[in-house]
């Protein structure tokens, strides 16, 4: 059997050049120009991500592009200049003309000082405003998440939106006493403003958050900067029960209109849960009277409002249930106060029609320029694909049917001028643009590449589809299939038969797209086949296949892994002898569970943050309904403690098969984690040891679920790498 031990440096070295691929974050379009010839051409910003590893950081850096058109088709495009790295900027958006653009700030404070923020203001040559508001202390830091964060022109472009943390009154213990703070008396009375002192017993109360990703985030308040008063105010008038975020100017610029979250009885985790209950609602800025928009028993987000200032389309799921769904598309008229349906909930993906929205966004910027279309990136099945919807009819076109299979994203549309990313599991992220065509032919859509990213040798990659047996079939939802992507090596010493690495993704409603992600490409070129599992329950295939998984965690889920496996060892020329695991999350749960229930086929196992006793995460974790929910029990809020529950939760569990385990186990865990606390990947570690499996736990301080810090990616995938051609001798 051909034998791969790259040295620990050929790893290294592999990781360096794979992790150095930027990725594309963001674009926007500038104002159309004229040439003195009468052509049409606009520029084209762009913002990119990249990892340092020298600093250990992501670094952010733009480039700029010139597009010439004639509103039909673009005539010519190309890079103007080269990269620059961006630093400390929080947030960027140009205005609605092109003319402006706001930017908040960081700026490291002096000696002792805290950092500070910034709002600026440029125009096309110079930055014309610099507003410290750290020192004017109308709220606490400024939101720069994609969760609540925004910032946002009024149409006048006269005044900034944005979100930040309510200023919390300063407190103190019972017994600290100072002598008060110059410059903070009443000028009438001498005495220390009411305001300015600090209040007694508050030290210590404990402030609820939003949970993983989202932990300095507790009550977010709007505010108004007015440019040309310097002034800033805080939104009156929104109710105590909500939590706003995602606002943008009413037209007329009369008021906000925002996303409220409700907080009572108590917070729970946000990321990645489109099951939270919110609606969308109006606040007037004269009166401050708040008006409700959408129905207040389901989940919205990602409203935006049509260039002429007519519609408002957002997303919408049902609340609780699988924390990712087949969304709604939904629209509300500016005018007429009506609501419509524009897609509902897809049950089954049918090739050729529409797969349904499965997308934690609408683009920022999604409206063609008739107010009438949008456009939208979707999971179909283990592909991403762009489609053009119309708002009224409710028809959809996909614009990437005829283009190359992978990852198909939108990053803007501006002036029917189209901007998307393109990747595949063996290409990085490339640029692409087009002009969307008239309504009825958006077929014939042509698509320009703006910024190629050569494919990455030695990667071959295809999609299969497989059909559970009939005694593995859902009694409520029978005949769903479920795909996996299987990258090889197509060079190097065990190209003819590869060992074959396994990996769920986590979730467990998510989905493996075909577009590039670094660990599985750079295991496909240390030498190992990568099987990327997208079974029932992922998005992409429609909402019955996201529904029948809650309630069969650990069974359904796990017999499809092990089929798909079982199914690529007869078909392909893989390494049967040398099989092994790696997830996250749910991935890890899986991982876990199979190297207990099927323990001969797997030989080594690597798992990230995974979940491994659900009974004892539910107290810990910052999302227990995901924990009643995914175990198929009813969540309340206000539900105690129950045995026969937790007997279910814990029957479930990867834990339960824990003396069957003979593979040696490579755990990471990150210390801040919020989601899967990692006392769960410490209760599977002793497990392991006290039973003399081979073990070995790494645990990352600063790190999150994500295990995203550069410095712990990279060491990740040291260790994995090395830990695996270790055990799969």
């Amino acid at each position: 059997v051909p034998q791969v031990q790259p040295r620990a440096e050929e790893l290294s070295e592999l990781y360096r050049e794979l992790s150095q691929h930027p990725g594309l974050s963001t674009a926007c379009l500038g104002p159309d120009l004229t040439t003195q010839y009468g052509g049409k051409y606009c520029s084209l910003y762009t913002e990119w991500s990249q990892r340092d590893l020298a600093r250990a950081e992501n670094i952010k850096f733009c480039r700029q592009y010139l597009i010439f058109h004639d509103g039909a088709s673009i005539v010519y495009s190309g890079p103007a200049g080269t990269c620059s790295e961006i630093k400390d900027e929080l947030l960027s958006r140009e205005s609605p003309s092109g003319m402006l653009k706001a930017v908040l700030r960081k700026v490291p404070g002096k000696e002792k000082e805290k950092e500070k923020q910034f709002l600026e203001v440029w125009d096309q040559n110079r930055k014309v405003k610099s507003i410290d508001l750290t020192a004017l202390d109308k709220h606490g830091s400024v939101y720069d998440d994609d969760q609540f964060g925004c910032l946002a022109w009024s149409h006048s472009e006269t005044h900034l939106l944005y979100v930040a943390e309510k200023k919390r009154p300063k407190a103190e213990s019972f017994f600290e006493s100072k002598a008060p703070e110059l410059g903070t008396s009443d000028e009438d009375t001498g005495h220390p403003k009411k305001e300015d002192a600090p209040v007694k017993g508050e030290k210590f109360v404990y402030h609820e958050d939003w949970g993983e990703t989202l932990s300095t985030r507790s009550v977010p308040v709007l505010c108004v900067l007015d440019i040309e008063g310097n002034s800033i105010s805080v939104l009156e008038g929104i109710p105590e029960h909500l939590s706003p975020g995602q606002a943008f100017w009413s037209p007329e610029d009369t008021g906000v209109v925002f996303v409220g979250w409700w907080h009572e009885p108590f917070r729970l985790g946000l990321r990645h849960c489109t099951n939270r209950r919110s609606a969308l609602f109006y606040v007037d800025l004269t009166g401050g009277r708040c008006e409700l928009l959408s129905e207040d028993t389901r989940a919205v987000w990602s409203p935006r409002l049509s260039p002429d200032g007519c519609r408002i389309i957002y997303l919408e799921n049902n609340v609780l249930g699988p924390h990712q769904q087949c969304s709604r598309l939904r629209m509300y008229d500016w005018y007429t106060k009506h609501t419509s349906t524009v897609l509902e909930a897809v049950p089954r993906q049918a090739w050729g029609a529409f797969p349904g929205i499965y997308c934690g966004a609408l683009p920022g910027m999604c409206w063609a320029a008739d107010s009438r279309r949008i456009l939208l990136d979707t999971a179909q099945r283990s592909q991403q694909d762009v489609f053009v919807v119309d708002t009224v009819t409710g028809t959809t076109t996909s614009l990437t049917a005829d283009a190359p299979q992978g990852s198909w994203s939108v990053l803007t549309i501006d002036r029917d001028l189209l901007v998307a990313r393109f990747s595949t599991p063996s290409c990085p992220p490339m640029l692409k643009v087009a002009v969307l065509p008239a309504a009825g032919h958006e077929a014939q859509t042509q698509w320009i590449c703006l910024q190629d990213a050569p494919p990455v040798p030695g990667i071959t990659w295809g999609i299969r589809t497989l059909q559970p047996p009939p005694e593995q079939e859902h009694p409520q939802y029978g005949g769903l299939d479920f795909d996996a992507i299987l990258m090889r090596p197509s060079e190097g010493p065990t190209a003819q038969k590869p060992p074959l690495i396994v990996m769920p993704h986590g979730g467990p409603h998510s989905v493996f797209m075909a577009g590039w992600m670094l660990y599985p490409a750079a295991l496909c070129r240390v030498g190992f086949a990568v099987l990327l599992v997208n079974y029932r329950g992922s998005l992409g295939f429609g909402q019955d296949n996201v529904a029948s998984l809650p309630g069969n965690v650990g069974t359904q889920d796990v017999r499809d892994v092990q089929l798909c496996v079982e199914r690529v060892l007869q078909e392909e020329t893989l390494d049967a002898s040398r099989v092994a695991l790696v997830g996250g999350s749910h991935g890890g749960f899986l991982a876990c569970h199979l190297i207990g229930q099927f323990p001969d086929t797997y030989h080594a196992c690597v798992v990230r943050n995974p979940v491994v006793n659900i009974a004892s995460m539910v107290a810990t974790t910052d999302i227990p309904d995901w924990c009643l929910t995914e175990t198929g029990l009813p969540y309340k809020p206000d539900a105690l403690p129950d045995p026969a529950q937790w007997t279910e939760m814990l029957h479930k569990s990867p834990v339960r098969y824990v003396d069957q385990v003979r593979a040696p186990v490579l755990l990471m865990l990150g210390e801040d984690d919020r989601r899967v606390p990692p006392k769960q990947g410490l209760e599977y570690y002793c497990a392991l040891k006290a039973r003399g499996v081979p073990t070995r736990l790494l645990w990352y301080p600063g790190n999150n679920h994500a295990l995203a810090g550069v410095e712990a990616e990279a060491d990740g995938f040291m260790n994995m790498a090395l830990w695996l051609l270790k055990h799969l001798q």
